[in-house]
């Protein structure tokens, strides 16, 4: 099963159970580690945003991909 499959599959769910989905894929990310790869190329995009409020996110974004919570 792709992504592709996947995301087809939730687009014909109700719109409650694709609440459920969403809350899950939220749970998930926010646990997840990211690797090493992914942590670079979140370093990749801090140093070359000039928005505030993007810098905020990708710091953010950096420090839970690293400690995994």
């Amino acid at each position: 099963m792709t992504a592709a499959d996947v995301i087809d599959d939730i687009e014909q769910l109700t719109p409650e159970e694709q609440v459920k989905v969403i809350h899950y894929a939220f749970e998930l990310a926010r646990r997840r580690q990211l690797s090493a790869e992914e942590l670079g190329e979140l370093a990749q995009r801090l140093v070359g945003s000039d928005d505030p409020a993007e810098i905020i996110r990708l710091k953010s974004a950096m420090t839970r991909g690293f400690y995994g919570e």
